[in-house]
């Protein structure tokens, strides 16, 4: 019989409960400098700390729960994926990139500091993502270790992050010239990198860390596409029809832009009808769990459904 996923209030007070131990993880993580660097790792706390969902950190520390890896362990690998999502937002936010002026309901790190501090805050967290990894803290197993950097660095560069956001520049510049992307399948493959490959480590890095066998770590990586496109449908429908307060940051940016999104694609009921069959498939690949997974399953409701 398949288990009962959690009630919406169950999953907000465990997502919030991972956010807060995240945050003092992070906190503790990034000193404040004490020297003539110092206003890079003011710059650094500013873009990482003081809010956003945390929801990959969570899917990191519920991956990890289903291997019983110590919470420890799991935090640090959390802390080390938000510094990396935060690097991303940072260089995203910039006049160079999309261009914003907020994030989480205030200013975007360049405009609290300065673009080239900004840029070097960024560049400076995705490092620090990398050396908390590799430090004995995070696992004594030299090996493990490795791997998690490994499977970081692929998740954020080319094939990946970097990669996705490389072809949604394209994407901006063909709908500038009036050649909108409109192929389905090219836009679900855009956001399968930009937004979707940092998801899937972050599943896949319980696993990682929990010398887990090759079948269940294939049933995290399979949850994590479709939890990520998902969640990027999501997205889309909140950018077309949410509130910008309520969002922390501004909307409708892809429609300004001429990009085509899901919701252009499949309207707002087809968009809708996706991700909540992505979010059901996405539950279905974790049967094999049993009912430690039900957090992760009410997660991928919550991605289909969330309101920021």
């Amino acid at each position: 019989m398949t288990a009962a996923v959690l009630p919406p209030e169950a999953l907000e007070a465990r997502l919030a409960a991972a956010a807060a131990a995240v945050e003092e993880t992070l906190d503790a993580l990034l000193p404040q400098g004490d020297g003539p660097e110092s206003r890079l790792w003011e710059a650094m706390r500013y873009g990482a700390l003081g809010g956003g969902k945390r929801l990959r950190a969570f899917l990191v520390l519920e991956s990890a729960a289903l291997f019983g890896v110590c919470g420890t362990r799991a935090l640090r690998v959390a802390a080390a994926v938000e510094c990396l999502h935060a690097y991303s937002l940072i260089h995203d936010d910039l006049p160079a990139m999309d261009d914003d002026d907020l994030r989480r309901g205030r200013p975007t790190t360049h405009k609290a500091f300065d673009e080239a501090t900004a840029i070097l805050a960024g560049d400076a967290l995705q490092s620090r993502a990398f050396e908390i990894l590799a430090e004995e803290s995070t696992h004594e197993n030299p090996f493990t270790r490795c791997e998690l950097v490994r499977s970081l660095a692929a998740a954020a560069g080319a094939r990946g992050m970097a990669g996705g956001q490389m072809i949604d520049m394209q994407a901006e510049a063909r709908a500038a010239r009036g050649e909108p992307l409109r192929d389905l399948g090219a836009v679900a493959h855009l956001q399968r990198l930009k937004t979707g490959a940092l998801i899937g480590f972050s599943c896949a890095a319980g696993a990682i860390l929990g010398g887990a066998d090759a079948t269940r770590r294939q049933a995290l990586e399979a949850y994590a596409q479709d939890f990520g496109l998902a969640f990027q449908i999501r997205d889309d429908l909140l950018d077309h029809e949410g509130d910008e307060g309520e969002a922390g940051k501004r909307l409708r940016k892809d429609e300004d832009a001429g990009k085509a999104t899901f919701v252009d694609l499949l309207g707002l009921e087809g968009a809708r009808e996706r991700a909540s069959m992505l979010a059901a498939q996405a539950a279905a690949r974790l049967e094999c769990f049993g009912p430690a997974a039900e957090a992760l399953k009410a997660a991928a409701r919550f991605a289909a459904l969330r309101r920021r």
